[in-house]
């Protein structure tokens, strides 16, 4: 993995932070937890797959503190079990990053109610989930701070996806919600909108927007949607990291309730 430049950038800055990390075991997840760990911070990385485990290893083989646990953020009773890791280990929490999610991609008719559901339970209400058990954590913290994933579909929804583009608009509602109720806490709420990234994702949306939408070969729509971007290059988990240790950062102070874009200028506003 690159190693985020922000985290040099910010070396030390979050030492005697605390950090909880959705989605952590692999992809832009496994970036954020990196970079955080190399500026200083304590990081749980939290995913359902058991090699999350693996990840974390690695991550203290090369000096950092980084602990984990294997848990389905759309289950309230895991993420309650999450969130008392926390406390067992730190008894306190400063920077919640709710980064998993999924994505799936079918015709209108051929979307199922249960598919339907299962994208909005993983990529909007387990961001609820998180934010209610980690609120009492965040309050008693002097550097409160919640980063949700959303996404350039929370700009403009795309065909074929109409349950992720919805749950992604959603990520963007809830965090300025929490943003006006938690801000007398000192608690700041951001949201971030990758838009292509380099992970196995994309390899999915590749294959399956390709098969859809034309006569595409594996790499010539992605290659397409990448030559339309300003800066012709799809982004790095590093470039998605970077954002975050600004956001969480003391330089990023002023900013909460903010939908922010990390897409190479793909969506501009």
């Amino acid at each position: 993995m690159t190693k985020p430049i922000g985290s040099e950038i910010f070396a030390g800055h979050f030492k005697g932070r605390r950090a909880l990390v959705t989605g952590g075991g692999s992809g832009i997840g496994l970036g954020i937890a990196q970079a955080f760990a190399e500026a200083g911070a304590s990081v749980l990385i939290v995913d359902r797959d058991p090699k999350v485990a693996d990840s974390a290893e690695n991550l203290r083989q090369a000096g950092f503190e980084v602990e984990h646990a294997v848990a389905d953020v759309t289950k309230e009773d895991e993420v309650k079990a999450a969130f008392a890791r926390v406390v067992e280990l730190w008894g306190a929490l400063d920077i919640l990053v709710n980064n998993a999610g999924i994505i799936t991609i079918a015709n209108l008719e051929e979307l199922s109610l249960e598919e339907f559901n299962r994208v909005l339970a993983v990529n909007t209400t387990a961001v609820f989930l998180c934010c209610r058990e980690a609120a009492p954590l965040l309050r008693a913290s002097e550097n409160g701070v919640i980063l949700n994933a959303s996404s350039g579909q929370g700009r403009q929804g795309f065909i074929f996806t109409p349950h992720y583009a919805a749950s992604k608009f959603g990520v963007i509602g809830l965090s300025q919600s929490l943003a006006k109720e938690l801000a007398p806490s000192g608690i700041r709420v951001n949201s971030y909108c990758p838009g292509i990234v380099k992970t196995e994702m994309w390899e999915y949306n590749d294959r399956e927007w390709g098969s859809r939408l034309g006569n595409y070969k594996p790499g010539e729509l992605i290659q397409e949607w990448i030559n339309g971007i300003p800066l012709k290059r799809p982004a790095e988990a590093a470039d998605v990291a970077n954002l975050l240790l600004f956001l969480a950062s003391d330089a990023g102070s002023y900013i909460t309730g903010q939908a922010i874009n990390i897409d190479g200028g793909m969506f501009m506003n």
